[in-house]
């Protein structure tokens, strides 16, 4: 929720256990970034690549900068080196229908796509998402997104204080009828 001292509502978040797996995955191909999928080999699932090895379009949107270093609630205490940094994008079209939605990045057992470095661990990524409420939306109207071409040029997001980390899926966007933090999803 956004009141009028907060700064902007977090377009990304991830959980736990999504964060686990992608410092694991750091650890073994470097610096990472994420590209929400639209469709086609992999329906809509978010991928996972070495950072520079998939080209970012002009018109991809940044939905936010992981920061690797982060757990539950937890707000950094530095600015992050760059390997620390994991870019979400998605592409401009997609943006314009998600938009109204808080992403939400967890992971559930079973094998992705064999593009998405984690594939052969076990687990695939997956997106979950929660639609931002009137005062997040409002928030969001005046706020500047960054495209792949403002990238290029050094353009880079605001900084939300937002907890960018949360214990589950659950405590990011509830289930109508259950409580936060439960393991039923």
């Amino acid at each position: 929720m956004v009141d009028a001292t907060s700064a902007l509502p977090r377009r990304v978040r991830a959980t736990a256990a999504a964060m686990d797996l992608l410092r694991r995955l750091r650890g073994l191909h470097g610096p990472l970034m994420l590209h929400q999928s639209g469709g086609c080999c992999d329906g809509s699932a978010p991928m996972c690549y070495p950072a520079d090895e998939f080209v970012i379009g002009d018109h991809d949107v940044l939905l936010g900068l992981l920061d690797l270093r982060l757990r539950v609630g937890k707000q950094p205490e530095s600015a992050p080196e760059p390997a620390d940094v994991a870019p979400v994008w998605i592409s401009g079209p997609q943006f314009a229908a998600w938009q109204h939605t808080q992403l939400v990045l967890d992971v559930v057992p079973g094998r992705g796509s064999g593009f998405s470095l984690e594939s052969p661990e076990g687990w695939r990524f997956l997106s979950r998402g929660r639609v931002f409420d009137h005062a997040e939306l409002t928030a969001l109207a005046t706020a500047e997104v960054v495209t792949g071409e403002g990238w290029a040029r050094g353009e880079r997001p605001a900084v939300s204080t937002e907890p960018q980390v949360v214990a589950e899926a659950a405590d990011a966007c509830p289930v109508p009828g259950r409580g936060t933090s439960q393991n039923s999803m």
